[in-house]
């Protein structure tokens, strides 16, 4: 079993940089497929950006490409996400995930099974 617990959420003016960290615990025996995921009141959930852990290979959505950053810090088990350009539309609850899941899945982008951990979430809110 695998917990996740985020913190870095926050509100900031659009242009302005959040960053977001998930702390991972437990029983952690292999490579880890990490994500960000986020969702808005009324819309189904969209994944952001995922990273394998096992060599830092990353999936970004076109929406964040070139402005968001994921990343992994392997002896902290910590996973972050660093926010930069954000927009209105970038407002929502961010979850993270995991799953283990082998390097080609994970960064693949399209996944059939859903992710098996996830955290509560935290809202990150953008002001025009």
């Amino acid at each position: 079993q695998v917990q996740l617990v985020e913190s870095g959420g926050g509100s900031v003016q659009a242009g302005g940089s959040l960053r977001l960290s998930c702390a991972a615990y437990g029983y952690i025996y292999s490579s880890l497929c990490m994500g960000w995921f986020r969702q808005v009141p009324g819309k189904e959930r969209e994944a952001v950006a995922v990273i394998y852990t096992g060599d830092s290979s990353t999936w970004y959505a076109d929406s964040v490409r070139g402005r968001f950053t994921v990343s992994h810090d392997n002896a902290k088990n910590t996973l972050y996400l660093q926010m930069n350009s954000l927009k209105p539309e970038d407002t929502a609850m961010y979850y993270c995930a995991a799953a283990f899941f082998g390097r080609a899945y994970c960064t693949g982008g399209n996944w059939r099974r859903d992710f098996s951990y996830w955290g509560r979430g935290t809202q990150v809110t953008v002001s025009s």
